[in-house]
């Protein structure tokens, strides 16, 4: 029996994969965590290495615990941490370098100096992107430029580089194919979005030399074929797309003005703009949603760096909490009279911020202030941080109406007091899906679809089931006091004051 589909889903923190059945419900899965490494302040690190046996081991669990050959999957779809690069060795697939990953910091220096000769601009309308550590460019220029002899065997041909998804599809194939999708190249700041090609202008001021990079294929296309060795068959990979890409497409958000927020390490909003690439007045990001049979879908997007750090801080950093899930019970304990607010800037603020020096900071502390509060105020600070998105979002995008509904996904939204503030906080509603796996079923529907196993997307669509819709309850009047308190609060937080 054929027609399943393996979804590999390799994340900030762990892999995992899951085998689907012809009916999109999934049959069997496989996850591990793997080691992360902090060499130096703001620096954040994976071992190649871990990823790719994290992946091949999750693989083969999903495929043992479906009670599937490989000779019964029709094709594979990967979804990947975003911006994370590695360059390797191309004769013997060996990493030059752990890879760097998106939340790293170390080429803030690199990017204030193009900042200053005023090149911001340039990068901006050729890529949708801002001049930050985040993204991959500089990541790579900083690997040619400190891994001994790097340069030099890069300009010989002798070292690819790519983002996660590429470098698995190179392991996966056995060497043979070097690519990746559109939505992955749009956030290597040397991709134009517009013209959908690697920008030689971009790759001649961060000195990468192109026969580096990975061929650019739409987000479902034919990746080639896993190397038989592997699973014991070839299987065909045929979807691709960064995490919150796939995430926007398993929600379904297919039409222009639907928006998604997945809610994981950090917090990702996407507004699909359609064929509208809309440049951002607001320090969003523009940005490609998906390319399929050809054709390029857009949307604005917002990115928090902190959101379920924040959480993980509650429970590892400080000790409040044992578990995850107990930060929401908690929070609903707390003192409503006592304003108190986290600004999570612990690796800097995202958008609409984009302030790499700033700290995490807390304000309105008294003597009755305990683990509740401290607790509300983490969970509060992911909402305003949301509304600050959507509010930037209004003002960038005039196709938008002014209400509109959010879906949801990631760790966090299990949470319904959570959920509830954040539709408290946005004034508007929340929907939370049946299935909250949304990353990895997009990562599934773009190589079913394309295997023919799976409906298109207007069919898919008609799929997505609500669980759960979150309406506003809280009064104007204390939601207008709470964002005036938020946004003193990051005031006071932003390095430059």
């Amino acid at each position: 029996m054929t027609g399943f589909i393996l979804a590999i889903d390799q994340g900030t923190t762990s892999s995992r994969a899951i085998v689907f059945d012809r009916t999109m419900k999934a049959v069997g899965s496989g996850q591990q965590e793997f080691a992360q490494h902090f060499p130096a302040s703001g620096w954040v690190e994976h071992d190649p290495e871990d990823i790719w046996q994290t992946v091949l081991s999750t693989c083969r669990t999903a495929l043992e615990k479906a009670g599937r050959a490989a000779s019964d999957i029709s094709a594979i779809g990967i979804t990947n941490q975003r911006e994370t690069v590695v360059i390797w060795d191309k004769a013997t697939g060996e990493p030059i370098h752990n890879a760097i990953v998106w939340q790293d910091r170390r080429t803030a220096k690199l990017c204030d100096k193009l900042k200053k000769q005023g090149l911001e601009e340039l990068f901006a309308s050729k890529t949708g992107l801002l001049l930050d550590p985040y993204f991959s460019g500089t990541k790579i220029a900083w690997l040619l430029d400190t891994v001994k002899g790097a340069r030099q065997r890069a300009e010989k041909g002798e070292l690819l580089a790519g983002t996660i998804d590429s470098f698995l599809i190179w392991r996966l194939t056995g060497g043979k194919v070097h690519a990746t999708d559109a939505t992955n190249a749009s956030r290597t700041l040397i991709y134009n979005i517009r013209s959908n090609e690697w920008d030689a202008e971009l790759l001649k001021i961060l000195r990468i030399p192109f026969a580096m990079l990975p061929q650019v294929k739409d987000c479902a296309a034919d990746f080639g074929v896993t190397d038989k060795s592997l699973f014991g068959a070839e299987i065909p990979i045929m979807g691709v797309a960064g995490d919150q890409q796939a995430a926007t497409i398993g929600q379904a958000c297919f039409e222009p003005g639907m928006m998604k927020a997945t809610y994981g390490t950090g917090c990702f909003a996407l507004l699909n703009t359609g064929s509208d690439m809309v440049r951002s007045r607001n320090r969003l990001l523009t940005t490609i949603a998906y390319r399929l049979d050809g054709r390029t879908t857009y949307a604005l997007e917002g990115s928090i760096f902190v959101a379920g750090a924040a959480v993980q801080w509650l429970r590892d950093g400080i000790g409040i909490i044992a578990r995850s899930d107990h930060s929401g019970v908690l929070a609903a304990t707390a003192d409503e009279t006592q304003n108190v607010y986290l600004v999570p800037a612990f690796v800097g603020l995202g958008a609409p911020h984009w302030d790499v020096e700033a700290r995490g900071a807390m304000f309105g502390l008294t003597r009755n202030t305990g683990p509740a509060e401290i607790a509300r105020a983490a969970l509060e600070s992911v909402a305003f941080q949301t509304r600050d998105l959507l509010d930037a979002m209004k003002l960038d995008w005039k196709g938008r109406p002014d209400k509109t509904v959010l879906r949801v996904d990631g760790g966090m939204v299990a949470s319904d007091w959570t959920m509830q503030r954040l539709a408290d906080i946005l004034d508007a509603p929340v929907d939370r899906p049946t299935i909250l796996e949304t990353t990895v079923l997009g990562a599934a529907w773009l190589a079913g679809s394309r295997a023919g196993v799976w409906p298109q997307a207007d069919a898919f669509a008609k799929t997505w089931a609500l669980e759960r819709r979150f309406e506003p309850e809280m009064e104007e009047l204390a939601r207008s006091m709470k964002l005036k308190g938020w946004r003193d609060a990051v005031r006071r937080t932003l390095s430059g004051n």
